[in-house]
């Protein structure tokens, strides 16, 4: 038997041909542009075959008769006893131009070539999107009740479904599949469509939250669901069946699920958090249409729509199909298919294996470089504060990874040794010595890198200074509040104002602000410290709105303790969980390559939720801490003197073992 195959080397279409080339002495034709003729060699290794029976045959979907060569047709002719009709665009998104060009006018030539080549029977893969948005069920014998097919996709499915029935002129049967997702048995996909859309939201909501905690879900219409060797199989055994022509199949799953129960199969697959509580989507429909229309005719309303749906990874148009109101009867197909075994699997036993290939092989973070090198290498680097502690382990991971990397600080000595210590390590720091804390250096410094460099690709706004001292001790100190705010706060933005100018000039910029956890806590005994992070992190909320649409990122790290020399007057530290330098650097790097608003730890996360749902409890915690854990002595400024602890501030010490603060 020889068949003919348009669309082989499609996601359906080559599982197809495998099949069809399953049986004993069949021969397959399969249409390709005459530039995919690399492919052949790959095509026969998939299905197994060799050149006598896998035939190429060259031409154009979009052309007249496919515009296969008049020699081949006449070499064809008579010879197909089936001829399938795949080549089609399947995509949402596809712009309405190219859709008609190949679902409507490649149809139109693929049947003028059926009936040029004298196929024996045309079986045309049309889509249940043929009926539109038909309210209520839509039977296999119903065509023409087809409604709402506005919308490209669904009016290009009908009218190519239409023009094989009107124009073929020979025996012809129409297949319409459901959503097709991946295999079954793999979990085997060529791209994210169809519920995969949804699937980087919930792969998020399981990196927030714990598996245990319910969610809620959106509830809407039934959508319909079919693995891809369901569809091949009933496809390659229904097409081999007498009395089949003039006749359309349903190839669908015969349960059908809700749009939550979807997004409930896939959270429990993913192991994301259950949807237990729905909120039915039909409920919008009160809002008129024209109130619709007119909020997105408001700019502001189109952006933020747009840049939520990019940020999860949305169709523009998939909001509309939410509440798809159809479902299907498919009593014919079960019954050719009776007896077969061929049947569609339940979407819950193999959800696990769609969603393990999704994030193994197509989601989309996996083509992103998530390296350091690939984020840095070959651009300007600043860190300031960069010749000790935190800022000297982040510049070593910046200049390891390529990046011209600067440092400045306002110790000459540190500097050299900082620079010795990575040209000892085989790469180089600039360094340029520079105190913060004063305006007029600030100016000179930014001004120098701008001369020498050009400006800054990266910015790590690290130097700081801590104080850690009662406020009752503070009365007649209040210099440590001036000079605290006047680097952390002032020559943090003396710095970054100067050089945000340049990064707008090239539209591009990074800017990551080392804060505190501090801020989320509101840490008793650091009012001064606190304060000025505080003010940094308001600040730079305010510039990531303004600066969001020209380039110009910002990250906040509310770095939790660190094992620096500025927190070695306290000696209380010494028995409290903290961060390696190089751990934290760790932390800034990530803040490079994925460039999030905020980077935090949970415990922080946790203060900062106790302080906004029941702030009362979280400041009676606070103060217990507070009074557990007394003044340094350096705070006291008795230097010799050493912490004396109760057996609870020790007790307290060892339960927080493993937990950063």
């Amino acid at each position: 038997m020889h068949y003919f195959v348009t669309g082989a080397t499609g996601f359906i279409g080559k599982r197809l041909v495998r099949k069809l080339l399953e049986r004993k002495g069949a021969v397959v034709h399969f249409l390709l542009r005459p530039q995919s003729e690399d492919k052949v060699a790959e095509l026969r290794a998939f299905w197994g075959v060799g050149a006598a029976r896998a035939i190429p045959v060259f031409g154009d979907l979009t052309a007249k008769k496919l515009g296969v060569a008049a020699d081949e047709v006449k070499k064809l002719k008579g010879q197909v006893g089936h001829f399938f009709h795949l080549a089609a665009v399947y995509d949402l998104a596809a712009d309405e131009e190219s859709q008609v060009e190949v679902n409507v006018a490649g149809t139109r030539n693929t049947v003028d070539f059926a009936r040029a080549i004298d196929a024996g029977h045309f079986h045309h893969v049309s889509s249940i999107a043929a009926a539109g948005l038909y309210e209520g069920v839509f039977r296999e014998d119903m065509f023409e009740e087809a409604e709402n097919v506005d919308h490209p996709y669904f009016m290009t499915k009908h009218e190519s479904e239409k023009i094989v029935r009107q124009e073929a002129k020979l025996p012809w049967t129409v297949y319409r599949p459901a959503m097709v997702v991946g295999d079954s048995r793999t979990g085997e996909m060529d791209k994210v469509d169809g519920p995969y859309y949804f699937f980087k939201l919930i792969q998020r909501m399981r990196q927030l939250l714990p598996p245990w905690m319910p969610a809620i879900g959106l509830e809407g219409g039934r959508i319909n669901i079919v693995p891809v060797d369901y569809v091949v199989d009933a496809l390659d055994h229904i097409a081999h069946q007498d009395g089949i022509a003039g006749k359309a199949f349903h190839l669908v799953d015969p349960m059908g699920y809700r749009v939550g129960d979807v997004l409930d199969i896939f959270s429990r697959a993913a192991h994301a958090p259950r949807m237990n509580l729905f909120i039915n989507a039909a409920l919008l429909g009160f809002i008129p249409k024209s109130v619709k229309k007119g909020l997105m005719a408001v700019a502001p309303v189109r952006r933020i729509r747009a840049a939520v749906m990019n940020d999860l990874g949305l169709p523009e148009d998939i909001l509309t199909f939410v509440n798809y109101p159809t479902r299907f009867d498919s009593r014919e197909a079960e019954a050719r298919l009776k007896g077969s075994g061929i049947a569609c699997p339940n979407l819950k036993d193999y959800a696990w294996r769609l969603w393990d290939y999704w994030e193994r092989h197509l989601d989309p973070d996996l083509h992103i470089d998530r390296t350091l090198r690939g984020t840095v290498g070959g651009k300007v680097v600043l860190v300031t504060g960069g010749s000790s502690g935190i800022g000297l382990a982040a510049a070593h991971k910046f200049a390891e990874a390529g990046a011209t990397t600067i440092i400045c600080g306002r110790d000459q000595d540190k500097l050299d040794e900082a620079c010795a210590e990575a040209k000892a390590k085989g790469y180089e720091f600039v360094a340029y010595p520079a105190d913060l804390a004063d305006m007029a250096d600030c100016d000179r410094f930014v001004q120098l890198l701008v001369e020498q460099h050009g400006g800054v690709d990266f910015l790590i706004n690290n130097a700081g200074r801590s104080i850690r001292r009662a406020i009752e001790a503070s009365y007649d100190r209040f210099h440590d509040y001036e000079r605290t705010m006047q680097l952390n706060y002032f020559g943090c933005l003396r710095v970054t104002m100067g050089l945000l100018p340049g990064m707008v000039a090239r539209r591009r910029g990074h800017v990551v602000n080392i804060s505190s956890i501090g801020v989320l806590t509101n840490a008793p005994r650091f009012s001064a410290y606190v304060a000025s992070k505080a003010a940094l992190d308001a600040w730079t909320r305010c510039a990531a709105s303004e600066f969001q649409d020209q380039g110009i990122t910002f990250t906040t790290i509310n770095m939790p303790l660190v094992r620096t020399p500025m927190i070695a007057p306290t000696k209380i530290y010494n028995n409290v969980p903290t961060l390696a330098p190089e751990e934290a650097a760790d932390m800034i790097a990530e803040a490079c390559i994925a460039k999030p608003v905020r980077i935090a730890t949970r415990l922080g996360i946790t203060g900062q939720l106790l302080h906004a749902l029941v702030p009362r409890v979280a400041q009676v915690a606070m103060n217990t801490s507070f009074r557990m854990f007394p003044d340094s002595s350096a705070a006291k400024g008795d230097k010799g003197a050493k912490p004396q602890l109760s057996a609870e501030a020790v007790a307290l010490q060892q339960m927080m073992r493993g937990i950063h603060f």
